[in-house]
């Protein structure tokens, strides 16, 4: 069957993580990814470890799936006329080199419309091919830093806090993976390429939402609420008799009914708390009373009680729950593969669920230039040419 990108070829020369969230998206949809690696510098990701299965790096094998390997020595001029080979074949090229570098590797994008005025560049920086900050390196944290997203992270009186995974890379991945697919789209009808210019920081800043359109629009400074909601009440984390839920109340009618399960319809009709509006004005008076409540009862007692009558609420789950729990057991969110190396491997399933062209894990995480020969070969170079490669450390 064929999956929806089963006819796009894309040479991914990114590594670590953004780049790398990116073309794994593109493979599960079917594209065929070629991972390239130089013969000596691998993908930091490689060794990143622990956690890892025989010091193969878990890290890696997180963002790498459905791809194959090759190494080309970048810094050989026989290195450069390989990968230009593959762009001439290939649909798109992904990178994540610092801005200037793919200009001063001959690999521009003006460079590539005149090896293939079809190909879609799509690179991933920092800061982007433009403004003050565009020679500067850049990694998540800073992203999470510089983008605001910490000082609305953590708690009223804590310190700001970064994301526990790795957010800018995987919003500027997301956004990598977008543009791709809106400029494949573009091609259809202009027949042209384009470059697709994404940063960490941007993808950072477009995250702020709510937030950031709020602070532009009234100049207010946001409060961190830690898991409260700056704009909906009760919507945190409340303990029962043996461990803490999240209550998620959305509208006044939730509201109502939330109130009548803890058995105190009188707080629905006070005038403080009646609306979302005014239950924000006076959260600190009515955040207790619903606490005092809660913990009658535990919490399985609880999720079933406001399950019933549709209420938002949840667990507060550890991975041991998240990946016995029967939603995502069914849903897929589990994947095996056959790694040639350590046997099987379990992967996170994709959220993509197509009824027609499913996505689906056809290659296991590639280990160091694995697939070289058989995608120079593909090329056209022969083995002795394969052979005069490697002992030049071309491959």
């Amino acid at each position: 069957m064929d999956k929806a990108l089963s006819r796009i070829k894309v040479l991914d020369l990114s590594r670590v993580v953004a780049g790398p969230v990116c073309t794994s998206i593109l493979g599960d949809l079917g594209a065929d990814i070629i991972k390239v690696e130089g013969p000596d510098f691998v993908d930091e990701t490689r060794t990143w470890f622990p956690p890892d299965i025989e010091d193969i790096s878990l890290y890696y094998m997180a963002v790498n799936r459905n791809k194959r390997a090759i190494t080309v020595n970048l810094k050989t001029e026989e290195g450069i006329q390989i990968i230009k080979k593959l762009i001439q074949e290939s649909d798109v090229i992904v990178e994540n080199f610092k801005t200037g570098t793919m200009e001063r590797l001959g690999l521009g994008y003006e460079d590539l419309k005149t090896l293939n005025p079809t190909i879609i560049h799509c690179s991933i920086t920092g800061f982007g091919h433009t403004g003050p900050y565009k020679q500067l390196p850049g990694y998540d944290f800073l992203a999470q830093a510089m983008s605001g997203f910490m000082s609305v992270n953590g708690t009223p009186n804590g310190e700001p806090v970064k994301a526990g995974i790795a957010l800018a890379d995987l919003y500027a991945g997301l956004y990598s993976t977008i543009s791709i697919l809106a400029a494949l789209e573009a091609r259809n009808h202009t027949g042209r390429g384009q470059h697709c210019d994404i940063s960490l920081l941007d993808s950072m800043v477009a995250s702020l939402l709510n937030i950031g359109t709020g602070f532009l629009n009234t100049g207010n400074p946001p409060i961190r609420y830690g898991n409260q909601h700056p704009t909906l009440v009760p919507y945190q984390n409340f303990k029962t008799k043996d461990k803490e839920i999240i209550i998620a109340v959305g509208n006044d009618r939730q509201f109502q009914r939330l109130c009548s399960l803890i058995n105190a319809e009188e707080l629905s009709q006070d005038d403080r708390f009646v609306t979302a509006n005014t239950r924000i004005i006076y959260r600190d008076a009515l955040i207790p009373i619903i606490q005092k409540e809660i913990l009658t009862k535990t919490a399985d007692e609880w999720l079933t009680i406001l399950q019933e009558s549709n209420i938002p609420c949840g667990p507060i789950n550890t991975l041991d729950r998240v990946f016995t729990d029967e939603q995502v057991l069914e849903r897929q969110m589990i994947q095996e593969v056959e790694h040639p190396t350590v046997g099987i491997v379990k992967l996170l399933g994709s959220p993509i669920k197509l009824s027609d062209t499913p996505v689906t894990i056809e290659r296991h995480p590639p280990l160091h230039g694995e697939h070289t020969e058989e995608v120079l070969s593909e090329l056209g170079y022969n083995k002795q040419k394969i052979e005069m490669l490697k002992k030049e450390q071309v491959i």
